[in-house]
């Protein structure tokens, strides 16, 4: 059996609503991006979602929208993708990392006063695996600091803290809808916009700089050039791809859920003989089952179990090397205190398969070969 790492959602109208778009209108902001963007803002109170052509690019727009300048420093986990700090780093900003939690691999929300400092802008928390951050905590420590707060919920659609959708808590929120994503564009992503006083600014720079968004709705007679902007509008092929999934989003949603708990269930003696640890899911989160990970011994076990896993035809994966560990972290930013728990975890961590269409059956076998691995 090979049991690939991830697949790409496919609904079945997908191909029909693609043909669709090929005969209306294949440029962006169509009827199927306004579909997408309209649901999404059904889903999560946001004033406004903007369909992007990645969430690295919404990332971007959200540097220039809170109005980082070189000098400026951004607080963040360093376990996180590198997208996260190119964005404020290409506005010259320093990046200030701090640990993270080892149960959820999260920002740790107690050690981001301490990073605090004259040159501080902002904080970016990104929920890792769709479990959140600790959002009210982060969000008081901003507010007291006139700091703005950015979510990095590239891998928060559906999940919610206390009852708020990730990416809707925030300033501003990012979501990605890459082909590894809960629900996929291909490549794509969008924009979370909470205060609807900031959606015509975030219009502008999405449009490469002008009113275009103003005019096509009619409240302007010629669009022009106003300000800083680039091209950051996905085709209505890549819309037409996403809303086959998004108006299946509730059974897609499930689908995960349900995967991810026969991963728990099945692990849990594993995890009883001290071999593996299990995902900690907080109390006041939901989370989307965007990954199943374990936490294995160290890193001399981690390497070898995707070893043993990979000669048997599983796509199991590591993730994130700590971006402070990085060429480019030690060259754009600094860690504050100390780095308890992100380089150690890390280290400890791989990602199981896990996708819509993953069967019983294969889940069945991802275990047995994890405890094979431990058991001879």
């Amino acid at each position: 059996m090979s049991i690939t790492f991830n697949k790409p959602p496919v609904s079945p109208n997908s191909e029909a609503y693609i043909k669709c778009a090929l005969t209306q209108k294949v440029g962006g902001d169509g009827e199927f991006t306004k579909k997408c963007s309209s649901l999404l803002e059904e889903m999560t109170g946001a004033a406004k979602v903007l369909l992007t052509t990645s969430c690295s690019h919404a990332l971007d727009m959200t540097a220039y929208l809170c109005g980082v300048e070189a000098g400026d420093e951004v607080i963040m986990a360093s376990y996180t993708f590198p997208s996260m700090a190119n964005a404020f780093v290409g506005r010259g900003a320093k990046i200030v990392f701090v640990d993270i939690c080892p149960d959820t691999m999260n920002i740790d929300g107690n050690l981001i006063e301490a990073a605090i400092s004259g040159k501080t802008r902002g904080i970016v928390p990104m929920h890792y695996a769709g479990v959140a951050c600790d959002m009210d905590k982060i969000n008081d420590i901003a507010a007291r600091h006139g700091l703005f707060v950015v979510e990095d919920a590239a891998q928060g659609v559906m999940a919610d803290y206390k009852g708020r959708a990730l990416g809707a808590i925030g300033d501003y929120g990012c979501v990605s809808f890459h082909e590894t994503k809960n629900f996929s564009m291909g490549e794509g992503g969008a924009l979370f916009i909470r205060d609807a006083e900031k959606v015509l600014d975030a219009e502008i720079v999405r449009e490469k700089g002008t009113n275009r968004s103003s005019f096509f709705r009619g409240e302007i007679d010629k669009y022009s050039w106003v300000g800083w902007g680039s091209s950051f509008l996905p085709s209505e092929i890549n819309a037409a791809y996403l809303w086959s999934q998004l108006e299946i989003a509730s059974e897609i949603n499930a689908a995960r859920i349900g995967v991810w708990d026969m991963y728990y269930e099945m692990l849990g003696p594993l995890a009883k003989e001290g071999f593996i640890k299990l995902p900690y899911i907080p109390r006041e989160c939901r989370h989307n089952a965007h990954i199943f990970y374990i936490k294995v011994a160290d890193g001399k076990v981690q390497a070898a179990l995707l070893g043993y896993l990979k000669e048997r035809g599983i796509g199991a994966a590591f993730h994130y090397v700590p971006l402070h560990t990085s060429e480019a972290g030690r060259k754009f930013g600094i860690f504050h205190g100390e780095d308890r728990f992100t380089t150690k975890e890390s280290s400890r961590l791989i990602r199981l398969p896990i996708y819509h269409g993953l069967s019983e059956a294969e889940v069945e076998a991802v275990v047995r070969a994890v405890g094979s691995y431990f058991k001879r």
